[in-house]
């Protein structure tokens, strides 16, 4: 198949740990080489943020990446794009429109929206298509939201910086699109919470590299980055904001005297003393008398990671919410053991007392706990690395996912019913 993925804001180019650059963006990379695996040309397309970049960058052999020229070309924060989706459209229906295409770039036969503004984009270019040429210009849309507003509303509240027809807009999405791709079963019940109803959703998980993430290989922190402190290694992997919790990590830690936490995320090492995130964490450290057990060691390249995650013992992510969690896997593909918060995609991937444990969200108490009892016994420690890297080869490498993303495809490709009801509904709101 010829497959269009739309990916607004994540670009699989983007350097990892931003503030909008995180898991969305390895799932585009991953699933687009792992479709193309398969002998699937994959074009993927997102908004051009820099005038010096290319019109088209070949990720992996049959992949690509365009950028769209949709808006100014900077970097605008993403819940700062909803007025720049139609023009993405337009442009997308431009380069889609006859048998060939324009600017080189062949007509897809489904399109694949990665998060709500995407779904925005993808829908408004397909209706323009079947408006000019009627029914045969119907291209099916699959949609993966990667994360709701309504969970975002629900967590954040006031302090949600998501355009208010958020929510509205992604439930009729939900419903017009040809097919749902949900990434964990607590989306689809947050998705049937929204009193949507989908022509079609499926369940495929985010995946992970089971060639880069290994048990074996080195084991250390990344150049240039001193250990401090002794004991038991915690790590915390991601991107440096509040809704990832790290600080109930370091609340736990002043329980947990035989442990020392690294934080690896936000930006490069030499400006955390300029990140706001960054220099609350410290300070909280210090103020709860462990600031030298905690050391926060800034971006992390992706090749780098397995070394780091090998170097933990336990590898802790305890967000506020997660829409899935791309992070535990690779820990458990590293046969880390894990501990998280029982939020999201952590509630599919972490098996309680097998692979890792799951605690409530933003209970210090409850992860010292956790964390003293897996401690406390540790051969059940070993015997949890040892079972989360099975759990991964047995369902999450990118070669199974992408099997199941080609079988989603494959039963709506030929459809496309939807679209132009979708646009008109949202025009009228």
């Amino acid at each position: 198949m010829r497959i269009a993925m739309v990916s607004e804001h994540a670009s699989p180019l983007a350097t990892l740990g931003g503030v909008d650059a995180g898991g969305q963006n390895v799932h585009v990379a991953c699933l687009a080489r792992a479709l193309a695996a398969r002998g699937h040309e994959v074009d993927i397309y997102t908004r051009r943020d820099n005038l010096d970049l290319p019109e088209r960058v070949r990720l992996a052999p049959r992949v690509q990446v365009v950028h769209v020229p949709a808006g100014p070309a900077q970097s605008i924060p993403k819940d700062a794009l909803l007025e720049w989706m139609p023009t993405f459209g337009d442009w997308l229906a431009g380069a889609w429109s006859g048998p060939t295409g324009r600017r080189g770039l062949r007509r897809p036969d489904v399109v694949h929206a990665h998060f709500w503004m995407s779904g925005v984009a993808a829908v408004r270019a397909v209706q323009r298509l079947e408006a000019t040429a009627g029914p045969a210009g119907a291209i099916p849309v699959v949609q993966t939201f990667h994360a709701l507003g309504s969970v975002k509303r629900r967590f954040q509240g006031l302090d949600d910086t998501s355009p208010p027809e958020r929510i509205a807009t992604e439930r009729m999405l939900a419903e017009f699109v040809d097919q749902v791709i949900a990434t964990c079963s607590d989306e689809v019940q947050e998705i049937d919470r929204m009193q949507a109803v989908p022509k079609d959703v499926r369940i495929v998980p985010c995946g992970v590299d089971l060639h880069r993430f290994t048990p074996t290989g080195p084991r250390s922190l990344p150049a240039g980055r001193i250990e401090s402190g002794t004991g038991t290694r915690l790590l915390c992997v991601g991107r440096l904001v509040e809704r990832k919790g790290v600080d109930t990590v370091v609340q736990a830690l002043a329980q947990l005297p035989q442990c020392q936490l690294v934080v690896a995320g936000g930006p490069a090492f030499e400006d955390l003393n300029t990140d706001a995130e960054a220099i609350r964490l410290r300070a909280l450290a210090d103020d709860l008398g462990v600031g030298d057990r905690v050391q926060l060691i800034g971006r992390v390249g992706h090749t780098e990671l397995p070394s780091l995650l090998r170097w933990a013992d336990i590898v802790v992510a305890t967000p506020w919410y997660e829409p899935f969690g791309i992070v535990p896997l690779e820990a458990m593909a590293c046969g880390r053991p894990f501990i998280g918060s029982a939020v999201g995609g952590l509630l599919d991937t972490v098996v309680p007392g097998v692979n890792g444990q799951l605690v409530a969200p933003r209970d210090p108490q409850e992860l010292a706990d956790g964390l003293r009892a897996m401690l406390a016994d540790p051969p059940k420690l070993e015997a949890m690395g040892r079972a989360a890297r099975q759990i991964m080869l047995s369902g999450y490498g990118w070669d199974r996912i992408a099997e199941q993303v080609v079988a989603a495809y494959s039963s709506v490709v030929g459809t496309g019913a939807g679209a132009a009801e979708l646009l008109m509904s949202a025009e009228a709101m």
